[in-house]
């Protein structure tokens, strides 16, 4: 009997190879007694979908140090979905995405899903953009984050597009059951824009932002007392060089920081600080191709870097998993997704106390997926350019 979670795994293939078979067995009834082509058609099917649930369980238990993947929800009261983010909040793991009609639409508003129970509770609406009985805004990027000390934040984005959007913000003090009254963030101020803050061995909170209105442009808020007020540096990048958003922060063994993200220039960018952010250097290429589309990393508590992002620089499939010692050199640690149809992106990642790595992503638009991995059991190889 398929299992569960093989069944999951197996069902973007199921489904377009039922629809293969049942075009199939059409043209065999135009030649015969349909009962029997049908009789017969429907034990192929279950032959070749438990077939292919046997290749894709082995393909999957193949790649060393992927635990499980999972959909975080089956149905939902949304049919578009986009953007999410994951946190480990005392020991409970969270994950909010914005979804609605489609992006950009009034309705989007912000999601969120609790782990409870070894299973993901079902998705609720905890923040929207409605400014009025007669205007709503659509709402974009969530960020969870939670401080050393200090409730669990939720920072996100309202407006009409990503040029005219501004920073929001909620905390949750009881594992994100209930929240604060949303508060806009001071002018200037947008918050994490796509990947979590981190918070540094002072205990300032350092969040990744950029802008999109004037050209692309990275830069970085600052909270010293905890989130209660935030400072932002210029633009660390030359947009006729660079056009650059969404950084994700690195932390490294000699204290300084680096930077990657996405450009528009079909690769990786790498900025580096030596004054924990408050200065940066020149951007560069990382080497590693980018498609226009987000990424995210995290430094693994053995030292090492752990990168997802979509390895081309023309589509958001596939998505991949490397890992590097030093930032730089890069090596291939797995596959997440690799279909030519349709795109998986938008990695959010994190390392729970455990040592596990938790991955979400955008699921062609329809659904998020999180997977788990141990980062001790990855096989690295040379990544293939």
């Amino acid at each position: 009997m398929i299992g569960a979670a093989m069944a999951q795994r197996l069902e973007p293939h199921a489904n377009l190879f039922t629809a293969m078979l049942d075009r199939m067995q059409v043209r065999m009834n135009s030649f015969g007694d349909s009962k029997a082509s049908s009789s017969i058609f429907r034990i192929t099917n279950r032959r070749l979908l438990l077939s292919l649930a046997i290749g894709s369980s082995l393909a999957f238990a193949q790649q060393p140090g992927l635990v499980k993947s999972e959909f975080i929800f089956d149905t939902a009261p949304f049919p578009s979905c986009h953007a999410s983010t994951i946190v480990e909040s005392k020991g409970a793991l969270l994950c909010a995405w914005f979804g609605g009609t489609a992006e950009r639409n009034p309705d989007v508003g912000i999601w969120l899903s609790r782990f409870v129970d070894g299973r993901w509770a079902p998705p609720v609406e905890v923040a929207n953009g409605v400014q009025s009985t007669a205007l709503r805004y659509p709402t974009w990027n969530p960020v969870l984050f939670e401080p050393k000390q200090g409730s669990l934040r939720l920072f996100y984005k309202v407006g009409p597009s990503p040029s005219k959007w501004w920073g929001m913000e909620m905390t949750s003090d009881d594992l994100g059951r209930t929240w604060s009254q949303a508060r806009r963030l001071p002018d200037g101020i947008l918050g994490p824009i796509k990947n979590k803050a981190i918070q540094l061995s002072n205990g300032d909170i350092l969040a990744p932002s950029s802008r999109e209105d004037g050209g692309w442009r990275v830069h970085f808020e600052r909270s010293t007392d905890g989130g209660k007020t935030w400072s932002a540096t210029a633009s660390v990048n030359d947009t006729k060089e660079f056009q650059a958003i969404q950084p994700t922060i690195l932390v490294h063994r000699d204290g300084r920081l680096q930077a990657l993200g996405r450009t528009r220039a079909n690769g990786v960018f790498s900025i580096w600080s030596d004054d924990n952010g408050k200065t940066w250097g020149k951007m560069g290429a990382l080497g590693l191709p980018n498609p226009n589309s987000g990424i995210d990393a995290v430094t693994l508590r053995d030292g090492r870097f752990l990168l997802v992002y979509n390895h081309s620089s023309t589509a958001r499939t596939p998505l991949n998993v490397a890992v590097s010692s030093d930032g730089v050199n890069w090596q291939s640690g797995l596959t997440l997704e690799d279909a030519t149809v349709g795109q998986y992106s938008y990695p959010a990642v994190i390392q729970s106390t455990d040592g596990l790595v938790h991955i979400t992503y955008t699921w062609k638009r329809e659904r998020i997926k999180h997977t788990v991995i141990d980062p001790a059991k990855l096989v690295l190889k040379p990544i293939a350019h």
